[in-house]
């Protein structure tokens, strides 16, 4: 005689997505609903009732755990820290250089902040905002051209030193393309 497949019985002996613990047979408890502890005048804190286990918070993926990400502002662009500060600092020297460069949209909204803060060191022009601009950007001729400029050409200009464009999508992997340019 053959032996049905039972999918319930499954269920029970499985945890559920998202909680990590040891796997447990019994039967779920009910939740207790949450109480505020403290008074309002301090701070508030939500803690769970007498007796009611807490659990675990984040988001499960495939077997991994990833925090998720609230107040983050710098764009990672899929590359560990020592890389992306490289790349930051090149496609800033490239847009000084030329005025002008064609990147990805993500790269081209990460490169609005460095060249923002570049000519606004430019513009201050004293000499350790000079050093500051060498120490970030690799043409030193660069810098003292930036310095020479900035002040006259973005004199009535409180910010918003960039332009970005969209172009045609890149053939291959189809990435989102952009101009950005200095205006």
């Amino acid at each position: 005689r053959a032996m049905a497949f039972c999918m319930s019985a499954l269920a029970i002996a499985m945890p559920p997505v998202g909680v990590r613990g040891a796997v447990t047979t019994r039967a779920p408890r009910a939740q207790a609903p949450m109480t505020l502890a403290g008074s309002m005048s301090s701070s508030v804190s939500l803690r769970p009732a007498d007796g009611v286990d807490a659990g675990v918070f984040g988001v499960e993926s495939g077997g991994k755990w990833f925090m998720i990400s609230h107040g983050r502002k710098v764009a990672r662009l899929h590359r560990p820290a020592d890389q992306r500060k490289a790349l930051l600092r090149n496609l800033t020297t490239d847009l000084l250089r030329y005025g002008r460069i064609t990147t990805t949209m993500a790269r081209a909204k990460a490169l609005r902040k460095p060249v923002e803060h570049m000519i606004q060191l430019g513009k201050d022009g004293t000499e350790h905002k000079k050093r500051q601009a060498e120490a970030y950007i690799f043409d030193k001729t660069l810098v003292t051209a930036l310095f020479e400029a900035a002040p006259e050409r973005y004199a009535d200009r409180p910010g918003g030193y960039t332009r970005i464009v969209r172009t045609l999508r890149r053939r291959g992997d189809n990435a989102e393309m952009a101009i950005i340019e200095l205006l």
